[in-house]
């Protein structure tokens, strides 16, 4: 019976620390996201200048924010996705190909839907709070 109970344990545990890959995939671009837009509001706020999120082909640019040479992680410069089977769409504003980040410090609400595989995540902000994922109720 202790066999049996030390089996199950162990069973529980290995189930808990498996993850759908395609999930985590999909967290890990939405916290890289989301970090990186917050660091472009912060810049365009402090610049005074507008810096605007688009996606394209392969990722995503920031466009307006200032080019720095000496810093290889530059929002000027274009990123990818760290996977390359990611897709966004911009889901707020509807029909908007593009993000306004600043300079002002309450944005327009906006919102993103990542997808990779079957797995979506909407990652948004009310215009004055943080980027983050939201709960899929509060999805439009």
């Amino acid at each position: 019976m202790v066999v049996v109970a030390i089996v199950a344990l162990a069973t529980a545990g290995v189930s808990l620390t498996l993850r759908d890959n395609d999930g985590s995939r999909l967290e890990t671009e939405a916290l890289r996201l989301s970090a990186l837009l917050e660091s472009a509001r912060a810049q365009s706020r402090s610049s005074g200048v507008p810096v605007y999120w688009r996606p394209t082909a392969e990722g995503f640019e920031f466009l307006g924010a200032p080019a720095r040479p000496q810093a290889p992680a530059s929002l000027a410069n274009e990123r990818r996705w760290l996977h390359p089977e990611t897709r966004v769409q911009i889901a707020q504003p509807t029909g908007a190909s593009s993000l306004v980040l600043g300079p002002e410090p309450l944005i327009a609400a906006q919102r993103l839907r990542l997808m990779h595989g079957e797995h979506q995540l909407t990652l948004g902000t009310d215009g004055l709070s943080p980027f983050a994922v939201l709960p899929e109720d509060a999805a439009p």
